[in-house]
């Protein structure tokens, strides 16, 4: 479901100043089917410039978090983890086991959560959702279930 954001394109209607390292590490964060942490764009900003240190990846992930052209995800494995900020909305499953991060959209679940808030006495003006899971086909293999617990 990943859609390719041009990071540098938005730096440019923002009017942040774009180095050439800082145009490096926007194209790797554009062209990121996955949500790296600083040390995964790092490696990959380098292995283009050796000379991009990570502290320039730490600044720019920062400059571009503070300007709303990148989002920071924390899925419970310690890491700051980074996404282009999406145009349209979309929620996350993250494998527990392999750090895999799903992208959906639900429908059924947006609508829920709309009239969740209603209920509540709120229009809903934003969310985040992100589910944690374990692939059932693991799960069946190692012979655990619900069930068991």
């Amino acid at each position: 479901m990943h859609q390719p954001i041009d990071i540098e394109a938005l730096c440019a209607q923002r009017g942040l100043r774009i180095t050439d390292q800082r145009r490096i590490i926007a194209r790797v964060l554009s062209d990121s089917l996955d949500h790296p942490d600083v040390d995964k764009l790092h490696a990959r900003a380098a292995a283009i410039d050796p000379g991009i240190s990570i502290a320039t990846v730490y600044r720019t992930v920062r400059l571009f978090e503070e300007a709303g052209i990148l989002e920071r995800h924390d899925f419970g494995d310690g890491r700051a983890r980074y996404e282009a900020a999406p145009e349209a909305h979309h929620d996350h499953m993250i494998d527990v086991e392999s750090g895999k991060v799903i992208e959906f959209v639900d429908p059924e679940l947006e609508a829920l959560q709309r009239r969740i808030a209603e209920r509540l006495g709120y229009r809903l003006v934003d969310h985040r959702l992100e589910l944690y899971g374990v692939r059932l086909d693991r799960e069946a293999a190692s012979g655990s279930s619900q069930s068991e617990e």
